[in-house]
Order: C-alpha cells, then sequence, then structure tokens
C-alpha cells in the first residue's frame, strides 16, 4: 500500500510517499506566504505528478486549526488565504485519491504515538514549537479533538494576560511569546541562535513551561513529545524547561513530568498523515 502524505506548515512544507511504512520519496521546500492556496497546490501537483508514481491514499497535516468533521481548513493565522478551503476534497479531485485531512500538531501527535517517541503512552501530549505553537492529544490510541476540533490548542492560551497582541487578536498567547515567528521577529535573530543563549533560555521556559504546566494539570498526560524546529536545540532547551516545569507544579501534585523531543524530528507529521490515510 502506498500513501501520499502531506505536511503543509507557515515556513515549510513536505510531501512523501510511503511505501508500507518506508518512505522512499520526499520534497520539502520553502512556503511561499504570499501565494496562498493556489501556489501550494500546483507545487503539490508538480512534485507528485513527477515522481510518476500512484498512491493508493493520501493523508495531510495543516499548520493551522482543521475542522475535521468537514474536512476543510479553518484558517490559518501565519500564512493568508487559507480561510474555509477543502483541500482533502481538491486532493481527491486533481489526484484521484482518497484524502483525509487534520491540523499538523495532532497528525504529529498521532505520527509519535504511533512510531516515534509516543509509543506506549496514554494520554500523550504532543506540542509542535515551530513556526507557530500546537498541540495535540492521544487517549485511547486515537485523537481527542473536541466538540469544534479545537482540542489542544496549547499555543493560544493565555500565559501573560498584558502580553502582546497574537496575531489571533488575543494577548499573550503562548504561541506570542515563544513561537518562531515571534522570537526572530522581536529579538532580530534567528531562534536557533536564541536558544543557544543559556540567559535568553532561561527567561523562555518560564513562559514554555506555563503553557505546558496547563497541560499537565488538565489532561496529566503520561508523556509529553516536542516537535518542530525548535526543539532541535535538544539538552539546551529540555533541561532547563523540565527543571522549570516541575518548579512550577507544585509538591502536593503527583503529575508525571516526562518531557522528551520528538523521535522523528522532521517527519512527525508526516507519519501522522500515514497514520491518517489509514483510515480513508
Amino acid at each position: 500500500m502506498k500513501t501520499l502524505a502531506l505536511d503543509i506548515g507557515g515556513t515549510k512544507y513536505r510531501v512523501a510517499l510511503f511505501d508500507g511504512e518506508r518512505i522512499v520519496r520526499r520534497h520539502a521546500e520553502a512556503t511561499n506566504r504570499e501565494g496562498g492556496p493556489s501556489w501550494m497546490m500546483e507545487r503539490i501537483l508538480e512534485t507528485v505528478r513527477g515522481w510518476g508514481e500512484r498512491a493508493d491514499r493520501c493523508g495531510i497535516g495543516f499548520g493551522g486549526p482543521v475542522l475535521f468533521e468537514r474536512q476543510r481548513v479553518a484558517l490559518s493565522t501565519h500564512v493568508g488565504g487559507w480561510s474555509d478551503v477543502p483541500l482533502a476534497e481538491w486532493i481527491r479531485r486533481e489526484l484521484d485519491l482518497p484524502a483525509v485531512m487534520d491540523n499538523d500538531a495532532n497528525a504529529g501527535a498521532l505520527g509519535e504515538h504511533r512510531f516515534g517517541a509516543g509509543r506506549g503512552a496514554d494520554p500523550l501530549f504532543y506540542m509542535t514549537l515551530s513556526t507557530g505553537i500546537g498541540g495535540g492529544i492521544v487517549v485511547g490510541g486515537g485523537v481527542l479533538r473536541g466538540a469544534d476540533s479545537y482540542a489542544g490548542e496549547i499555543g493560544h492560551l493565555t500565559v501573560r494576560p498584558d502580553g502582546p497582541e497574537c496575531l489571533c487578536g488575543a494577548r499573550g498567547c503562548l504561541e506570542r511569546m515563544c513561537c518562531g515567528l515571534w522570537l526572530e521577529r522581536d529579538y532580530g535573530r534567528p531562534p536557533e541562535e536564541l536558544l543557544a543563549d543559556e540567559a535568553f533560555v532561561a527567561r523562555y521556559v518560564v513562559d514554555l513551561a506555563l503553557g505546558l504546566k496547563a497541560a499537565v494539570m488538565l489532561i496529566n498526560p503520561a508523556r509529553i513529545v516536542i516537535g518542530g524546529g525548535l526543539a532541535r536545540a535538544g539538552d539546551a532547551l529540555f533541561a532547563p524547561l523540565r527543571r522549570e516545569l516541575r518548579r512550577q507544579i507544585t509538591s502536593w501534585s503527583r503529575a508525571r513530568i516526562e518531557v522528551v523531543p520528538a523521535a522523528l524530528g522532521d517527519d512527525s507529521v508526516l507519519y501522522g498523515a500515514l497514520a491518517l490515510a489509514a483510515n480513508c
């Protein structure tokens, strides 16, 4: 069984062809933020048709809220033009493939739970720390999406009520304080440089831990897995983050604090798309 997997993000997009559980072809490039859906769809078609291999099904992880029951993109706060886009339907029509789509954090959670650092963890909380910040929850082997497909959206949890305005319109969101997009805009330096600075990281993990504390206290996850580009900072980020989270979780709580990097790296969402597609 061959599966086409798409990971559409605000900074990069990735296309992969799986044969079973093995990636046999892949393509990645920067997202044209001004191009919108039409540019993205053209690039996907060009890539897939250029491979000359037919897939049997398609799974999609999209970097923004997805209305799962309707299989439509709700919106993207980082790239314009995506509101109410029926992306899965477009794939079905243009490539003649059954297709299913979910938010990229939900896909990443599913990918890490089935194939990566989240195996055996129930519940699992997955956070993507990248251009934006998203979250996914896996309970009993399945994604918890909530009544309106917004469960797990940790990026828009308020950590500083008097903080700067987020792209969503609220103030002091975790995403506004900690995501790659705003780190670069606020500090004028690439996020990877900032996260190599111990003094900066000591301040940064306070807000990041506030967001994760909410996840710990609400769902008591057996494990927290963090993926996305900023997670590549490794122990320079994870060691102080674990310490800060333990400090914030009061001593009366026996909540587990197991925070680990994604085992699948940049491929977490692609493997999640593979798992999603099994339900086509």
